[in-house]
């Protein structure tokens, strides 16, 4: 079912906006300050092609430049993309059918709205073997 559901996303989706965060990274990558940023910005590519059975989960903290890259990324783009996605989200749950695409879209607004400190990693094991701290 997640094969299904990912092929689904991939073409209604999935592949555009995917191609939209990766066009973000690269113009990031462009300045040296903007690296960090613009490998946000391809993690949310990888989960926004194909998110059916991965989930972002808290990895390793990387102390305090983890945080301050995260309000950095707050106020300048994350808000944006994390109220697209909301709108997205919320479109997409008026169906009955949309509710899994709908659900995907929450996700990738979580993530969008924090992504530093955040690793992408299968459903199966989300829970079971990586540090999931509150």
């Amino acid at each position: 079912m997640k094969t299904i559901g990912n092929i689904l996303w991939l073409v209604l989706a999935g592949f555009w906006l995917a191609l939209g965060y990766i066009i973000g990274g690269l113009i990031l990558c462009v300045t040296i300050i903007g690296i960090p940023f613009g490998i946000q910005s391809f993690k949310l590519a990888g989960l926004a092609f194909w998110p059916f059975g991965r989930t972002a989960v808290i990895g390793s903290s990387a102390g305090p430049l983890e945080i301050v890259f995260n309000v950095i990324w707050l106020v300048l783009f994350g808000w944006a993309i994390f109220v697209a996605h909301i709108a997205a989200g919320v479109l997409l749950c008026i169906t009955i059918i949309g509710i899994p695409f709908g659900i995907q879209a929450f996700k990738l607004s979580l993530l969008a709205l924090w992504p530093f400190g955040r690793v992408i990693v299968p459903t199966s094991t989300a829970y079971s073997s990586y540090n999931t701290r509150a």
